[in-house]
């Protein structure tokens, strides 16, 4: 009776209470698009803290397996295994881990537990590195060189559509762009703390044990994320009506073949450490230091071209889906920039080849980064696994190519090689054209 006395008492109460009851009944049934509105605070603030959530999984990730990866070689030749056999496991484990990234991001994508692959994924992936340590003879070692590369297959794919909700949030350059800036930072530590054990004498079994502890952090900071951020998906903005369409775009394929280019045509670094070493181009000891220092470029670029790719766009929307001139700018500048690297890398000096370096490691950020912020935007939300997962496919097979084809242009001609690389990186650019001429639109 009081409660009432007082409303009526005060019109204006009345009318925020009526303005209230409103609110509720007319924007109840759209509660998810008001909970996830792009200009919503709250909701960009949670998608960062989730992308910042993944991109540290990522650091203590990347610090385990690309610790592991930069002694691998070694470690197998120690056990007996021949170069034949090095080689083999090196390119079939590349092989598997960028092939069956379409099937896993398939199955993520049909049965909706896209949780469970990540969680099997990263467990696989994280602690068959230590296990290495256990490892007595090289087929068991090859064997769980193989799994690590497969683990990463299963939980790619739903990692990085996870993020593509985010990024439609704050960003999608920024999103991946973040998150590839972490993933560079772990690869940098990775290889710099087992190259430290090995220099104090550590050994190799006790190299691969010491990344037990990056591997467990890694996997509780994802059960952490899991905790927190249980339902990714809710974070995505209401997609454009254009992208409800069955199967992938035109845009998309596009896309691809653009990304396919650039795969054959990017030059691995075991090839460029090889260039160094036998021209004399740089001293043994600093080989790993060049190596740093692109990886430290990868970490430092992607951070700024995904800002650059978003800031660029004509509103956040596009931002999101790739879609304005501005992103497509600076993926074109990144690109043509990255393209440069061969001829600084294979025929340059010193101080040319630290240069080179440098682009590489730009390209190497930018393949992370901005590819898949523009992919993000041609693609339905709920495909976005299965998407991803056949880019990588595609993308792994033409890497696996071009670095044949390279590894055979290097005995007959590094000249060639050169024209082959730089050439194959900017056929990829038309591509890009056409495919932003494509996109649907709003």
């Amino acid at each position: 009776m009081f409660a009432r006395t007082k409303l009526s008492a005060f019109p204006c109460l009345r009318l925020r209470r009526a303005v209230s009851l409103w609110q509720f009944r007319v924007l109840a049934p759209h509660c998810k698009e008001v909970l996830v509105a792009p200009h919503c605070q709250p909701v960009r603030k949670r998608a960062l803290q989730f992308v910042l959530a993944i991109g540290i999984v990522s650091l203590f990730a990347d610090m385990t397996y690309e610790g592991a990866r930069g002694i691998a070689g070694q470690f197998l030749q120690t056990l007996g295994a021949t170069a034949t056999v090095v080689g083999f496991v090196a390119g079939f484990g590349e092989l598997a881990g960028y092939g069956l990234r379409s099937v896993f991001g398939y199955l993520a994508d049909k049965t909706h537990r896209y949780w469970v692959f990540i969680f099997v994924g990263y467990i696989i992936n994280l602690l068959a590195v230590p296990a290495l340590a256990l490892a007595g003879n090289w087929p068991l070692a090859a064997a769980l060189l193989i799994a690590e590369r497969t683990g990463k297959a299963i939980r790619r794919p739903p990692v990085h559509a996870m993020l593509s909700h985010a990024g439609s949030q704050i960003g999608a350059g920024w999103a991946f762009g973040l998150h590839e800036a972490l993933d560079q930072i772990g690869a940098t530590l990775g290889p710099l703390i087992t190259a430290l054990i090995l220099y104090l004498h550590g050994g190799y079994p006790k190299a691969f044990a010491a990344l037990l502890i990056s591997a467990l952090l890694s996997l509780a900071t994802l059960v952490i994320a899991r905790i927190f951020y249980p339902r990714p998906h809710e974070l995505e903005a209401r997609e454009p009506a254009g992208l409800q369409a069955k199967g992938f775009s035109k845009s998309y394929w596009l896309y691809a073949v653009a990304g396919m280019c650039i795969a054959a045509g990017f030059a691995d670094f075991s090839l460029v450490a090889y260039h160094f070493q036998k021209a004399d181009v740089v001293p043994q000891s600093l080989i790993p230091v060049f190596y740093s220092a692109a990886m430290v470029t990868g970490a430092i670029t992607p951070l700024f071209f995904g800002k650059l790719f978003d800031k660029q766009s004509r509103d956040r929307e596009e931002a999101s889906r790739g879609a304005s001139q501005g992103g497509l700018f600076i993926v074109l500048v990144a690109f043509l920039l990255s393209a440069l690297f061969a001829p600084f890398v294979f025929l340059g000096g010193f101080g040319l080849a630290l240069a080179g370096m440098i682009l590489w490691g730009l390209g190497m950020g930018a393949q992370d980064s901005l590819l898949r912020a523009l992919l993000s935007g041609v693609i339905p939300s709920d495909k976005r696994s299965t998407a991803f997962g056949v880019f990588d496919t595609v993308f792994g097979i033409a890497w696996f190519a071009g670095s044949a084809a390279m590894g055979l242009l290097y005995d007959r001609s590094i000249p060639a090689l050169v024209i082959f690389s730089v050439a194959l990186q900017l056929t990829a650019l038309p591509f890009f054209v056409l495919a932003r001429r494509s996109e649907p639109r709003p």
